[in-house]
């Protein structure tokens, strides 16, 4: 096998950085025109700016960058850019609940009402509310609704007085007799933003800590992801804040710069740029030689987190993130199998950010994907006077998909399990 090779320059025409580390010359070739086609999906779709990263055990990160973090000021997208990671934060809650779980604390099939006894007011026609357990709710298996809101604003071009997502728990807590299970719980999958919700007041009421502490204290910083938080950059970092866009019909509107997720910080309030995402990733793929991983969360733990459980099946659509594949759901990630080689992902899309995280256990590589701009289709949105909470692509359209098959065909079988 060759040593390491690297590239890393700017390309001034482009408006991208990019650099170039592998540890073989397949690696290194395949590298190379993954970076091509990025370019080139990422220009086809209208980015303003964004970023991967492939990590590969032990090495130093690959780091493809383009673009601008923010339109007005042209400042270049680099590895300390900041952005919304949206339900990417969703594993994250897994993990919290997997560490409670693992320290004796609650069991994955108690009751979620009898952590959060006001579930009790939700309206379920197969049976009593304890049916729901705390496994349904990280499997999206609860029968709850998508959106936090069970509404949609009238007027799109006058509902600045009212939040994009529930800013406390009492407005979620004041809707919940307006709630209602869809289907028995357990026997099927429908994406449900709510569910993490209720996930992440079970982690509040269990440990005393508000959900932003117990994350910072127990997944960031034995990581040491110094750069992340939840919701509101710090002021030091927001000078490397991201702004956000969704683009319609040709035309980009910008998002609200630096939105606060209110009481969905549990479902999608992860802010972090992809230099500390890379150690998040590391820890996914692990590594036997770091105690603090095992600490984190022991890796029986995580595969019990990757196992395949749920079909994932969406009524009218066989296309987009969620379906594309016939993954399966686990607890907090999605697991999909490509040829019977086993990958596990999740998606995230917020406010204009669109994001993808997707790991190759058995050769040990992970990729991160992120942009600041969402290509919806049409039409165009009216002026944004809030963050949109779901501003998905347009299926057909979606660049994920597109880079994460040549991800997993292309570029991950480059790398040998064990090296």
């Amino acid at each position: 096998m060759m040593g390491a090779m690297s590239i890393c320059r700017r390309d001034a025409l482009a408006g991208v950085l990019f650099c170039l580390l592998a540890t073989s010359a397949p690696a290194f070739a395949q590298m190379e025109a993954f970076h091509r086609r990025f370019d080139a999906v990422l220009t086809q779709h209208g980015i303003v700016g964004g970023g991967v990263a492939i990590v590969h055990r032990g090495e130093p990160a690959t780091e493809f960058f383009f673009g601008v973090a923010r339109q007005g000021t042209q400042h270049a997208i680099d590895s300390e850019t900041s952005y919304n990671w949206a339900s990417i934060t969703k594993t994250m809650t897994a993990i919290a609940i997997l560490q409670l779980r693992d320290r004796g604390k609650l069991s994955l099939d108690d009751p979620a009402v009898r952590y959060v006894p006001e579930l009790r007011q939700i309206h379920d026609e197969f049976g009593p509310v304890d049916a729901i357990t705390i496994r349904d709710l990280l499997t999206h298996s609860a029968g709850f609704r998508n959106p936090t809101w069970p509404w949609d604003c009238d007027d799109a071009a006058n509902c600045d007085w009212q939040p994009f997502e529930p800013t406390q728990w009492a407005q979620v807590n004041a809707m919940l007799p307006y709630t209602h299970v869809a289907f028995r719980p357990g026997t099927r999958w429908s994406y449900s933003n709510l569910g993490y919700v209720f996930l992440g007041q079970v982690i509040e009421r269990l440990t005393g800590d508000n959900f932003v502490d117990y994350m910072t204290k127990n997944i960031l910083m034995p990581l040491g992801m110094t750069q992340s938080y939840f919701d509101v950059s710090p002021y030091f970092l927001e000078s490397h804040v991201s702004a956000s866009y969704v683009r319609a019909a040709n035309k980009l509107t910008e998002q609200p710069f630096n939105f606060d997720t209110g009481i969905t910080t549990s479902n999608s309030g992860l802010k972090a740029p992809i230099v500390d995402m890379e150690k998040y990733l590391r820890f996914l793929i692990g590594d036997p030689t770091n105690p603090v991983y095992s600490i984190v969360l022991k890796r029986s733990s995580l595969d019990e987190a990757w196992k395949a459980m749920l079909p994932v099946e969406e009524d009218g659509t066989s296309e987009g993130p969620y379906v594309e594949g016939k993954p399966r759901m686990g607890l907090g990630f999605f697991a999909l199998d490509v040829g019977g080689h086993r990958f596990v992902y999740h998606d995230g899309d917020q406010g204009g950010f669109s994001s993808e995280m997707l790991v190759d256990p058995e050769r040990g590589v992970g990729s991160l994907l992120v942009v600041n701009t969402t290509d919806a289709g049409g039409p165009a949105p009216a002026t944004a006077a809030h963050a949109e909470p779901n501003t998905e692509p347009e299926p057909r359209g979606d660049l994920r998909i597109a880079l994460r098959y040549e991800l997993i065909h292309s570029v991950f079988p480059a790398y040998s399990a064990g090296k």
